[in-house]
């Protein structure tokens, strides 16, 4: 099912008789944890989910500023901090969306981060999400339906995410009379709405970001909403504005001490660049935006950050397009272009490396990448050029400790279970597979896994050379974990 929403999930038109204004909730964070897996692990499935690994590092970079001015204003929560996911997870959806579920996770579309023009703006809409999940409106909403189960509202919210893109695939989820009266119940009201702003402003600007930005984004969606939304601005539909709340936003940030006014960001032209792209757009808009890059003429600096936002897009759309040759020469003047600034280098050298890697030259994307370098997109990026090129030994050297430390990380597991098959390490590969299906919360999947790697365990293949008793260890550990884990769940449907 399609499960990214132009509807969203736990946020909307507001109005219903709700509990006042505090934590009031007396569903567990844990059971609002495990509410939240259920529903992100529909969207984990859906084909508009993307983990890019250069835009996640990119959000990453508000986000967790974001979590930290939380938890230094008191308003996340030891309790929460430690079992809420606080994940983001992003769909290739061309809308202009952000929405937060139960437990801790957020939904983020790439159409809003293409048309957001400033890291600030960015970060009010985050910081307004986070404020819906610190404050537990989602779960105090839930507590209204008072007898409705938690598995029931969860096929609720995921059949108003289906509605906007496919109404017979939320039909499936939405079945019988009870369904409107659920999904009425899941709008946040006016109050909630106000308290979110109120303190994802406060979050924003303690994280350091300007207090400009909300304003900015009010006014954004305002001419949206005055232009009638066509379908293209469902956070309106969802988060509707009104003016007085577009008026306490201007008054505070007249009131409040800015910060100094940031210079142009390249980074965030060329990461909203990156992200239009990406958003699943037609083929006519890939070549009018490889068009307008090669008709690009600079005229002096005040170009530059538009011009790397339109030699990105375009560079990045011709390798949509597969025309390496076109790709490589936008490259080039993309990367002489931001030289001067390191941040925008970097992600000039990594484009340029993307496209040698999918022109099948290991060798060429090697040498435009730092293999040693902490980023995500490196590591990444860099495991599969080595795993290619017969070093898999080195991307399972770099990779074993990146997923220690961020053991929720799928694509890493999925990138380790692959050097690990390159080297005939087969358990270990099996092992890494049943951890990337946890880490995409898909428990039955990883018990699957889990139990393959037993049975090789007890029946090793020809050939395979003796079992490490170690990891015969940690495979029957996790696979207890995961059945303890599938039978709480059905106990609570």
């Amino acid at each position: 099912m399609t499960a990214w929403p132009v509807a969203a999930q736990a946020q909307g038109l507001g109005g219903s008789q709700l509990p006042s204004l505090g934590d009031g909730s007396s569903m567990s964070t844990s059971a609002e944890r495990r509410l939240g897996e259920r529903i992100a692990r529909e969207l984990y499935r859906d084909p508009d989910y993307i983990d890019d690994p250069v835009l996640v590092e990119y959000v990453q970079s508000i986000w967790q500023p974001l979590l930290d001015a939380a938890r230094q204003r008191g308003e996340l929560t030891d309790e929460m901090d430690q079992r809420y996911a606080w994940e983001i997870l992003m769909g290739a959806d061309r809308t202009i969306n952000a929405f937060a579920l139960p437990g801790g996770y957020l939904g983020l579309h790439l159409g809003l981060v293409g048309v957001v023009t400033s890291p600030d703006e960015l970060a009010s809409v985050l910081g307004h999400e986070l404020s819906h999940v610190t404050q537990r409106h989602i779960s105090r909403m839930m507590e209204s339906q008072g007898r409705t189960t938690p598995w029931l509202i969860g096929a609720m919210i995921l059949g108003a995410l289906a509605a906007s893109k496919s109404p017979d695939a939320a039909n499936a989820v939405i079945v019988g009379g009870q369904a409107a009266a659920v999904q009425n119940q899941l709008n946040f009201s006016r109050d909630m709405e106000r308290e979110a702003d109120r303190i994802g402003y406060g979050v924003m600007t303690q994280a350091g970001f300007d207090p400009l930005g909300f304003v900015s984004m009010f006014e954004k969606l305002q001419q949206a909403s005055r232009l009638s939304d066509n379908g293209s601005f469902p956070y309106l539909r969802t988060h509707p504005l009104t003016t007085e709340r577009i008026a306490d936003m201007q008054s505070r940030q007249a009131l409040d001490a800015r910060p100094a006014p940031r210079p142009p960001s390249a980074v965030h032209s060329m990461m909203a660049a990156r992200a239009r792209v990406l958003g699943s757009p037609g083929v006519d808009l890939l070549r009018a935006w490889v068009g307008e890059a090669k008709m690009l003429r600079p005229t002096g600096p005040a170009m530059d950050t538009r011009a790397a936002a339109v030699l990105y897009a375009g560079t990045l759309a011709a390798l949509r397009q597969r025309d390496f040759v076109q790709a490589r020469s936008l490259a080039v003047r993309l990367q002489a272009l931001v030289a001067p600034e390191p941040a925008a280098a970097r992600l000039a050298r990594l484009l340029a490396a993307e496209i040698e890697w999918n022109a099948g030259n290991a060798e060429a994307t090697a040498a435009l990448l730092d293999l040693q370098a902490p980023g995500r997109p490196e590591l990444l990026l860099g495991s599969q050029v080595r795993t290619r090129m017969g070093q898999a030994p080195e991307a399972i050297a770099r990779l074993q400790p990146w997923v220690a430390l961020h053991p929720r990380d799928g694509t890493a597991w999925q990138l380790l279970a692959s050097a690990y098959n390159a080297q005939g390490q087969t358990l270990r590969a099996v092992r890494a597979e049943a951890e990337m299906q946890v880490a995409r919360l898909d428990y039955n999947g990883a018990l699957d896994r889990f139990r393959a790697a037993q049975d090789m365990v007890r029946r090793p293949p020809p050939g395979s050379g003796p079992v490490d008793d170690i990891e015969a260890s940690i495979i029957d550990t996790r696979t207890r974990q995961v059945q303890a884990h599938l039978k709480e769940l059905a106990q609570e449907k």
